[in-house]
């Protein structure tokens, strides 16, 4: 099937078969060289997080200081009416791989649902595959273990946090917005500075670095998600500003603006302005600038919201509806110009496989298609297209739970509430009762959806152990399955009680080596002591001190395996050895006080040893 002239006769991709693709040795495709073709454009896609529509001045906001995007926005051929997931890291598997998140095996942003399925193609795959040098700076969060990693998934040049956010159980131990500790390709390494500036600075030094060969630079960062730190200067700005709901989020905005305003004048600098598509946009609706009534999730009158309903993870286009900005003079998409048809994130590969003629993958079924003509305003004939997001922050998805289906014109909420956007943008008005054969559509179009992309869901993606592409392996509770996950560090310091499952893969035969810990190494902690709190930084002390939790047993089960230990006064872990057959296995760890309460091995580190 030829996908590119599909899209170029702007036929509606919804609902097509998922179609698997094992690109061959994922590890291997990240290592290969790039050719070197001066005509190709190079690519900075930048993507901020938690930041909504309204959260630019650019926007209509009267308060936040933006310049250097509003100066973008200004020079930008502008989406405003373009869509992503309600939250994290749905948004990350859709732009990524052209394919709505669902499908994917990533729908929840912890509980082992925010890892990406390991036969998806990556954006990074697709530039690696076409002789781009490929680099990821700041915030992945579509799985921190093989086979899910950036540099497992396409990327030459990997520097991240870990999880969704500095301070998550993933991250590493203590980290804190400054001065942290990151992985740069695989291995941790310490940084000084802000976080938003050490992903700009390694950045710069990756684009500097392949100024003489097309480069894909994926600059994630995750600012402004909580916990809001910035620096100093930038919290003075806003401080006591009642009209804003939390001046720390303006404050971190103001941050990424001035970073990007670095970013660009390095590109200019390198004269790589002219042939670089430059793109701009956020991952999911504000989380910080906008107050809503929990319920309705209509505007309480504070902050800033461009007249939308909604916020992050919600349905309704307040929750979902951000900023797409892109610029590329050479191929003159350069001006100030709105395009309103309906996109979304799936889109985005499509279309630069398209402007930067890349190799397309074999057999794969995009969702998304080229909006190449809606680019150069050739969109005569251009279809009214239904695109679907939707919410599923649970175990297993559910119908129909906090959905848009979506046209041009219309938005169906949840398969009931119907809105006429051209006439009531901020969803104020349901008038399903008044159109039902527009209902009726938009429901017949979401069950076509949702009976394609619910194909595989009874599927677990795997951490694979035993490989030699990561060994030894260390796994977190923020990837259990189950009721509960301990997702960030305060949850680990406050001894959450819970529990739950990984699903993992054993990658061949042999003697394995499982170690439980309630701290991670890192952290030097016995298992039964406490930890200090963290230190203050500019925004407040984001952590709590260590609660003291008296384990006397721990317990190991896989496969066939099960056994327990008990746990002496000042150990720091319980270590297991277990003979293992190669296949999928069900890993689940127990630490039981001396009270007989329960909870779960916080932290796994798995070594092959034959």
């Amino acid at each position: 099937m030829n996908t590119r002239l599909n899209r170029r006769s702007f036929m509606k991709v919804l609902g097509a078969g998922a179609v698997s693709f094992a690109l061959p040795g994922c590890v291997e495709t990240a290592k290969k060289s790039p050719s070197r073709n001066p005509a190709r454009p190079n690519v900075v896609l930048v993507m901020t997080d938690d930041q909504g529509y309204g959260d630019l001045a650019c926007h209509g906001n009267p308060i936040i200081k933006t310049p250097n995007l509003d100066k973008l926005h200004a020079q930008s051929t502008r989406l405003t009416n373009y869509h992503v997931g309600p939250t994290c890291s749905p948004t990350r598997a859709g732009l990524n791989t052209g394919r709505y998140c669902n499908r994917t095996g990533l729908w929840h942003t912890i509980g082992g649902r925010s890892q990406l399925r390991k036969d998806e193609v990556t954006m990074a795959d697709v530039f690696s595959q076409s002789g781009y040098r490929t680099g990821c700076f700041g915030k992945w969060h579509m799985g921190d273990n093989y086979p899910f990693r950036p540099q497992d998934r396409g990327f030459h040049e990997v520097l991240i946090h870990g999880g969704g956010g500095v301070i998550q159980t993933p991250d590493y131990w203590n980290n804190d917005y400054f001065d942290d500790t990151y992985f740069h390709n695989g291995t941790p390494k310490k940084y000084e500075g802000y976080c938003t500036d050490i992903w700009f600075d390694g950045a710069m030094r990756f684009i500097e670095d392949n100024r003489d060969r097309p480069f894909f630079a994926y600059l994630v960062t995750n600012a402004p998600h909580g916990p809001f730190h910035a620096p100093q200067k930038y919290l003075d700005m806003y401080a006591g500003n009642k009209d804003i709901p939390n001046t720390n989020f303006y404050a971190m905005i103001t941050n990424v603006d001035d970073n990007m305003a670095r970013l660009r004048n390095k590109i200019a600098e390198l004269g790589l302005e002219d042939n670089t598509i430059f793109i701009f946009t956020t991952d999911n609706g504000t989380a910080a600038g906008y107050a809503v009534d929990r319920d309705t999730q209509h505007g309480e009158g504070k902050g800033f919201n461009a007249g939308m309903r909604g916020k992050k993870g919600s349905e309704y286009d307040g929750g979902h509806r951000v900023p797409f900005f892109v610029r590329w003079p050479a191929g003159e998409i350069a001006r100030g110009r709105d395009i309103d048809r309906v996109t979304a994130h799936v889109d985005v590969l499509p279309t630069l496989i398209d402007l930067c003629d890349l190799t397309e993958p074999k057999g794969v079924k995009f969702d998304g298609t080229s909006i190449k003509p809606l680019l150069y305003g050739k969109d005569a004939g251009w279809p009214d297209r239904v695109l679907i997001t939707d919410s599923q922050r649970v175990e297993h998805p559910i119908k129909w739970r906090k959905c848009a289906t979506m046209t041009d014109r219309w938005r169906l909420i949840n398969g009931t509430e119907l809105y006429d956007m051209k006439v009531d943008p901020g969803q104020k008005n349901d008038i399903a009762k008044d159109r039902p054969e527009v209902v009726e559509r938009l429901r017949a179009e979401y069950e076509k959806w949702w009976s394609s992309v619910s194909e595989r869901f009874d599927e677990y993606t795997r951490t694979i152990i035993g490989s030699d592409a990561e060994d030894p392996v260390t796994i977190t509770c923020h990837d259990w399955h189950g009721p509960s996950q301990p997702w960030n560090q305060n949850t680990i310091r406050s001894g959450q009680r819970s529990n739950g499952f990984w699903a993992v893969d054993v990658a061949r035969d042999g003697e394995y080596e499982f170690a439980l810990r309630r701290w991670p190494r890192e952290s030097g902690a016995a298992i039964n002591a406490s930890v200090p709190p963290g230190d203050d930084v500019p925004g407040g002390r984001p952590y709590r001190a260590g609660t003291v939790v008296n384990v006397t047993n721990a317990r190991l089960k896989i496969a066939d395996f099960d056994q327990s230990k008990p746990v002496r006064k000042k150990a720091s872990e319980v270590t297991f050895k277990a003979n293992l057959k190669k296949g999928k296995a069900r890993l689940e760890t127990w630490f039981t006080d001396e009270k007989g309460a329960s909870r779960g091995a916080y932290y796994v580190y798995v070594k092959r040893l034959s």
